[in-house]
């Protein structure tokens, strides 16, 4: 998508290398910026991150979270949908009534099945709508 698109600018112009996690959400955070005034961040250590913090963007005065992950090499998507339904269940402490977008970047296609992963940690309850997003496909 824009990633893709960003590495390849003609005339061999430097582009922007979106190797890890915290890059994608950077680029994510720039192109939320296009759309939304406000945009608010909820940063929180899970246990499966090894001390380090992740971001949950608020958008609509908290009533849409956008969580964003990268695929990367030891993932497996086993563990991606653990870290996803940890995220999930911690975005059901902090939020009464929202809706949670989970994207995931799969620029070298790991998810062997994007579509399974997606419907099993997609959920709609009274207090909480979860979808998920992965690209490419």
């Amino acid at each position: 998508m824009v990633a893709r698109q960003l590495r390849l600018r003609g005339e061999y112009r430097a582009t922007l290398d979106v190797e890890d996690e915290f890059d994608v959400q950077d680029l994510m955070h720039a192109l939320l910026r296009l759309h939304f005034d406000d945009i608010d961040t909820e940063e929180w250590t899970p246990s499966y991150a090894n001390g380090a913090h992740r971001v949950m963007f608020l958008l609509d005065d908290g009533q849409l979270v956008l969580i964003v992950k990268k695929t990367r090499t030891g993932l497996s998507s086993k563990d991606l949908a653990g870290q996803l339904r940890a995220d999930v269940e911690y975005c059901h402490t902090i939020k009464q009534k929202a809706t949670l977008l989970c994207f995931v970047y799969d620029p070298e296609g790991r998810i062997g099945n994007p579509r399974g992963l997606e419907t099993d940690v997609m959920r709609i309850t009274d207090q909480l709508t979860v979808d998920v997003f992965i690209a490419p496909k």
